[in-house]
């Protein structure tokens, strides 16, 4: 029988809450002393600017809560392994509780700690909460993993997922606590700079903060959700993806608010339980071909020409919104003042980097790891490779986006163009202003500067990207 005083310490990773925490439920049943780490090892400091900046912003809430129900944080830097031991050994823990992650770093890791771990007598244990279906149980009628979304569906649409748990009522605390570090001393938002006072107005961090949003969505938004998603200059989509991405929501929360939904004839609701399932996709995939994230998903399209070169005065006009092309312009400037870009309008601008500007669609990965507060490995990775074409389930070669049209479609009263561009308009609004306090001034780019000409033109960009992929070798 393990002892009654012995602590249990819970590893916190990117799961920042109490409600349907599998490892804080199991630890609060106990009944023993729990003690939470949060550990900025590798993984964390590898992390891009604006996701780095936002973690910080969710442990400084998560910190409170716990605070609010006297427990607390502990935070540690240092590699993983290393930490868990020491707090071991500090405290007498005889057990250590987590939920799992999915990318190949962070499993390897998670892998040698657990028998680091039992090897020295220590209860070592991870638990489900990230996805609302392990990958490995997910299998096609043959035994294989699904390749295609439509099929992989079909095969989860119907299954049960478990009501998410309670938090719980109280956490025991230990009778000494370990000493931790000061969050405000790892300087998670350094690499922002001025950026992160423009992001933070349109932030707002923490457990209850993505409960009220989801309240909300379903409330007054998911009913019309089919067609209001596309809509780019509309509040039509739920932004759950904030908040899934640092698990201050779980996904079976959101999957059994759509569920409700369904049974209550909300119309768009099963297709946003259809994008949840996308999300479970990606990680689908990435547990079964970890390369996802690195490289060409099909390996015929790792001898496809694509311009890799970053210096190209293109690829510096795509990253600073500075393209002539409104739409593509307007949704980085987006990104670059809220930390977010409208799902629609991510296609088209990865399609224009992709194929009217024929770059590689890794340039545009590392620059959403490094600008979007709701990064996410799975997702990023497949929404990249889906729109060039290298991916699985991917969008055909000869399917490309044009940002005149669909510009013409989604936001056809220019609502949408106006809010985040300011040059050319007597009067522009706060928010396309605000990409001007937000970016380095090293780009010395000023709300007086001429709109620029298309570096390259919907039609010639076509037409050259049609051109490449019909004289491809595969």
């Amino acid at each position: 029988m393990p002892d009654q005083n012995s602590p249990v310490i819970v590893w916190v990773r990117r799961d920042l809450r109490l409600t349907d925490h599998a490892a804080f439920h199991a630890a609060a049943e106990t009944g023993r002393p729990v003690i939470p780490v949060f550990i900025r090892d590798h993984t964390v400091d590898d992390l891009g600017a604006a996701p780095r900046w936002r973690l910080g912003q969710g442990l400084e809430v998560f910190g409170k809560a716990l605070g609010d129900m006297g427990s607390r944080l502990v935070l540690r830097a240092g590699p993983a392994r290393e930490v868990l031991e020491a707090l071991v050994d500090e405290t007498g823990a005889d057990t250590v509780l987590w939920q799992r992650a999915y990318d190949q770093v962070s499993v390897e890791r998670d892998s040698a700690i657990k028998s680091a771990l039992k090897d020295k007598g220590i209860e070592a244990e991870s638990h489900t909460g990230h996805l609302l279906f392990e990958p490995w149980t997910v299998e096609t009628k043959q035994g294989g993993f699904y390749k295609v979304y439509s099929p992989y569906w079909r095969a989860v649409a119907d299954r049960d997922v478990p009501k998410p748990l309670s938090a719980p009522s109280s956490l025991k605390a230990p009778s000494d606590w370990p000493e931790g570090d000061a969050l405000e001393d790892w300087q998670l938002g350094a690499a922002m700079r001025r950026g992160a006072e423009i992001v933070a107005r349109h932030t707002d961090p923490g457990e209850q903060a993505a409960q009220s949003r989801l309240g909300v969505f379903v409330r007054d938004r998911i009913d019309d959700y089919k067609t209001g998603r596309n809509m780019v200059a509309e509040d039509g989509c739920s932004l759950m993806s904030e908040y899934l991405s640092l698990g201050e929501i779980s996904p079976a929360q959101c999957w059994h608010a759509g569920q409700r939904s369904i049974e209550a004839g909300k119309d768009g609701a099963e297709t946003w339980v259809k994008e949840l399932v996308w999300r479970e996709f990606a990680y689908h995939l990435l547990w079964h071909t970890p390369h996802i994230t690195d490289s060409s998903w099909r390996e015929e399209w790792a001898a496809f020409p694509w311009n890799e070169d970053e210096r190209r005065s293109e690829v510096i006009a795509w990253k600073r919104a500075r393209t002539g092309i409104p739409f593509v312009d307007a949704a980085l400037r987006e990104m670059y003042v809220t930390g977010r870009m409208h799902n629609r309008a991510r296609m088209i601008v990865a399609s224009y980097l992709t194929k009217h500007l024929m770059c590689h669609w890794r340039i545009g990965q590392q620059w959403f790891e490094d600008c979007l507060t709701d990064w996410d490995p799975a997702s990023n990775a497949l929404g990249w490779q889906w729109t060039a074409g290298s991916g699985p389930d991917a969008t055909p070669y000869f399917r490309v986006f044009n940002p005149i049209t669909q510009a013409e479609k989604f936001d056809p009263e220019e609502a949408y163009r106006k809010a985040w561009i300011a040059e050319g308009y007597d009067s522009p609004s706060d928010t396309a202003l605000s990409y001007f306090d937000a970016i380095p001034e090293s780009w010395a780019i000023t709300p007086q500067d001429d709109y620029p000409e298309p570096v390259v033109t919907a039609d010639e960009g076509r037409k050259a990207a049609l051109d490449a992929y019909e004289n491809r070798d595969f």
